[in-house]
């Protein structure tokens, strides 16, 4: 019974993460809350893939912020803002004809862009911080249940 427990936390644990990935790229699609449910399954199936995953270059460090309550950095809300928006606009603009289909692109992008400037604002990293080199996954602690 354990087995297929551990085996069902991997699958959905994988299938998040994909999730997250496309999330991170399809505007409409939360990245966080898919990543955070990965790393939930993994440290309950396999320590292994939770290490790799926090210790990855570009979605461990995202990950440990958004769990830590570290924030986000000015230029990355930034970002995220912009992209949303001109994402949003482009498919409100050239792909949806409909006024009520537009209104709730308009009011999805106002919901996001409000939680966005609700998170924390990450203190800027000083020039060591940036030249240091990043945790591996070996040095990352395993949450006890």
């Amino acid at each position: 019974m354990l087995r297929f427990r551990r085996a069902v936390f991997v699958a959905m644990g994988t299938f998040s993460l994909a999730l997250g990935v496309a999330g991170v790229f399809v505007p409409l699609l939360p990245a966080t809350p898919f990543l955070l449910f990965s790393a939930f399954c993994f440290a309950r199936s396999s320590e292994r893939f939770h290490r790799w995953l926090l210790g990855h270059r570009w979605l461990g460090g995202y990950i440990r912020a958004y769990r830590e309550g570290r924030g986000m950095a000015r230029r990355d809300k930034a970002a995220t803002i912009v992209l949303l928006w001109a994402s949003i606009g482009l498919t409100a603009g050239l792909a949806v004809a409909s006024w009520w289909a537009r209104g709730l692109l308009l009011a999805v992008a106002v919901g996001v862009t409000i939680h966005i400037l609700c998170l924390k604002t990450a203190a800027p990293r000083s020039a060591a911080q940036r030249t240091a080199p990043s945790r591996g996954g070996t040095e990352i602690e395993m949450e006890s249940d």
